[in-house]
C-alpha cells in the first residue's frame, strides 16, 4: 500500500506496524454493576478560563465585580482598552 501522503520512513512504517500488532491491553478488573464512565473523568478537572472586567488602581487590577473571587497565585491575562 504505497499511499503518496504518507510520509513515513519505512523504519517508522516498520515501527508503527510492529506495535500495531501487538496484542491489546486488557480491561481493568471491574467490579460488576459499575457503570462506564468516559475517559475525561478519570484525567481530573481542568480549570476554565474565565473573563473578568476589572479597572487598575495604584498598580493593582481591581475586579469591578465583588463577587469574583480569584485564587491566590492565579494566572491572569490584562488587556487594556487604552494605549499604555
Amino acid at each position: 500500500m504505497n499511499d503518496p501522503a504518507d510520509r513515513r520512513s519505512p523504519e517508522r512504517r516498520a515501527l508503527d506496524e510492529q506495535i500495531a500488532a501487538e496484542p491489546h491491553t486488557p480491561h481493568p478488573d471491574l467490579p460488576p454493576g459499575t457503570a462506564p464512565r468516559p475517559v475525561e473523568a478519570f484525567l481530573g478537572r481542568r480549570p476554565r478560563p474565565v473573563a473578568v472586567a476589572g479597572v487598575v488602581e495604584n498598580g493593582l487590577v481591581r475586579p469591578l465585580d465583588p463577587a469574583v473571587k480569584l485564587p491566590d497565585r492565579a494566572r491572569v491575562i490584562i488587556v487594556a482598552s487604552e494605549g499604555i
